[in-house]
């Protein structure tokens, strides 16, 4: 049970979802459908306990009890150990969908370790993001029987959303990651500086996703995506009018990632047009 809260199970739950609709939307046959969602499932697991074993002398310094490897619930030697064999299980599962989708979820892992091993502390803290998530979209279409890149609007979308993610999700953590020497892209921007550029990123990646499939003609977009880029743009200047006003970190945190979120589901119900 410790190394499951170790792992931050939320967004691991999440990501594993979004790569099992993208798969569903693009229409890859069950059975890659479920080896594609098991691995990506165990790579996010690795990340997770990975971040937590490497950050547990500085959740032990600001006190973090919901932490269990700080807490000494869990034993360092465990989670690293559950670390790595979760991070070669989610390889060998995708090894059987092709090379293609291997290597680009060796990208993905590569990318969450290096962020948890010392670029989160850094400016480049941000670049781990952006180059994970714009793979992302390509799991699903080289999971399929005939594999492909996803489509420079997909790529262009989910980079995007790994950037509107990185930018609010440390928000409400800011002062504890300053007392403990963490001075990534956001802490170095600052909390208003962060909700504008994870606001534009959002944007840019709804505009993406509602017209990329279209192939930029208006008339073609969809009655979903201008729903969809309504309600992103309506949460955005939500989220700018009240960082104006000087509102919490977690309160402009919870509505990016509301926004974010958004752009996520327009990915998935753009996934039809990732098809080969």
């Amino acid at each position: 049970m410790g190394l499951w809260r170790s792992s931050h199970p939320g967004p691991t739950l999440v990501v594993t979802t979004l790569a099992a609709a993208l798969a569903l939307a693009a229409g890859v046959e069950t059975w890659r459908l479920v080896m594609l969602a098991a691995a990506v499932f165990a790579g996010q697991l690795s990340i997770g306990i990975s971040n937590d074993a490497i950050d547990a002398d500085r959740d032990r310094a600001v006190g973090r009890t919901d932490k269990p490897i700080a807490c000494g619930e869990v034993g360092l030697r465990t989670a690293w150990t559950a670390a790595v064999v979760l991070a070669l299980l989610a390889l060998g599962l995708s090894v059987p969908l092709g090379a293609g989708l291997a290597a680009a979820h060796a990208v993905v892992l590569v990318s969450g370790w290096s962020y948890n091993a010392g670029l989160k502390t850094g400016p480049l803290s941000i670049a781990p993001y952006i180059l994970a998530f714009s793979c992302f979209p390509s799991l699903a279409t080289l999971a399929a029987e005939e594999p492909q890149l996803a489509p420079g609007w997909a790529w262009l979308a989910g980079g995007a959303l790994g950037a509107a993610l990185h930018l609010t999700n440390v928000l409400p953590d800011l002062d504890d990651d300053a007392r403990t020497g963490v001075r990534g892209t956001p802490h170095r921007l600052g909390s208003r500086t962060s909700v504008g550029l994870a606001a534009a990123a959002v944007l840019l990646g709804a505009a993406s996703a509602t017209f990329g499939p279209a192939g930029g003609s208006i008339p073609d977009v969809t009655v979903i995506g201008w729903v969809v880029l309504v309600l992103v743009v309506a949460v955005v200047l939500i989220s700018l009018v009240l960082a104006r006003a000087g509102s919490t970190g977690r309160v402009l945190f919870r509505l990016v990632m509301l926004a974010a979120l958004l752009l996520a589901a327009q990915l998935v119900a753009s996934g039809h047009a990732l098809a080969p």
